[in-house]
């Protein structure tokens, strides 16, 4: 169980599930070829796990943090800001299915962050009465820094059915030791080649949001995933990836200035010296 300062832990974990998964159907009915149960470390202190054996769309990454951070589950953010990967589970077909206009994607991530638990009014749409799960969890790191209770849960049984996607990424935790912060991430169903690499470096660049505005220094990401899957169109690109050599890993920047995680912007978060191999494309799996 050995921390990684590249990206091979990744690199190993996909050509494992490639060569020895299990053949699935599944819910999108595309199909996959799954295992169950598997976990990877990074390194924080020695470059930004953002992966450079395929060019992941850092602007992506960012503004979706950003998003769920400021407890918003409508897409417009995004799409005003020109990121696209909300779009499939956005549609009037599939909101409609939940009693909502097109674009409001329910009791999703921001939801569950910030406003965990709330009531509903008489038209169905929620109260601000709910737990603030993320200023409740710094407010703990700052106090009472060996708590075992450092948790943000995206799980609510109550909700889970009544969003198109109910969170893949559905509990993560933080544990400081030697003034450093680790986190992590619990996620029962991880798309290895297109939604692991955006929540390896969304989860980093949480830990490292957090760190600062709680005066501390990065230790580890861990990723813990339960159904960890490649989906059967993905395999030529997969094929494509191992083939690469990695490049050295970037460095993060973030604005020095912020002391509340709320109060960062795009503009304050800066990654550094991000060398990769070419985008591959893949279809998403609705």
């Amino acid at each position: 169980m050995l921390t990684t300062k590249n990206e091979q832990a990744y690199l190993d974990l996909i050509r494992y599930v490639f060569q020895n998964g299990i053949q699935k159907d599944d819910r999108t009915g595309t199909g996959t070829r799954s295992i169950f149960g598997a976990q990877m470390r990074f390194d924080l202190t020695d470059g930004f796990p953002l992966l450079t054996t395929k060019k992941i769309h850092t602007k992506s990454v960012i503004h979706e943090l950003l998003w769920f951070l400021q407890g918003n589950t409508h897409v417009k953010y995004l799409q005003d800001h020109g990121v696209r990967i909300w779009n499939e589970w956005a549609t009037l077909e599939q909101t409609a299915r939940f009693g909502r206009q097109a674009g409001d994607l329910g009791a999703i991530y921001g939801h569950q962050w910030r406003n965990f638990g709330a009531t509903t009014d008489k038209n169905g749409n929620f109260n601000d009465d709910g737990i603030d799960q993320i200023s409740q969890v710094i407010d703990q790191i700052k106090t009472n820094p060996n708590s075992r209770r450092l948790i943000v849960t995206g799980w609510n049984p109550k909700e889970a059915d009544q969003v198109a996607l109910p969170p893949c990424h559905t509990l993560f935790q933080f544990f400081v030791a030697d003034t450093k912060l680790s986190c992590q991430l619990y996620q029962r169903s991880a798309d290895l080649f297109l939604g692991v690499p955006f929540n390896i470096a969304s989860y980093a660049l949480l830990t490292h949001m957090v760190a600062q505005v709680c005066n501390l220094s990065v230790g580890e990401f861990v990723w813990t995933g339960g159904d960890c899957h490649l989906y059967t169109n993905h395999f030529e690109q997969v094929k494509t990836q191992l083939s690469r050599k990695p490049f050295a890993l970037p460095t993060l920047q973030l604005n020095p200035a912020i002391d509340n995680i709320f109060d960062f912007k795009f503009d304050d978060i800066q990654i550094v010296n991000y060398q990769s191999h070419s985008v591959i494309k893949a279809e998403v799996a609705v």
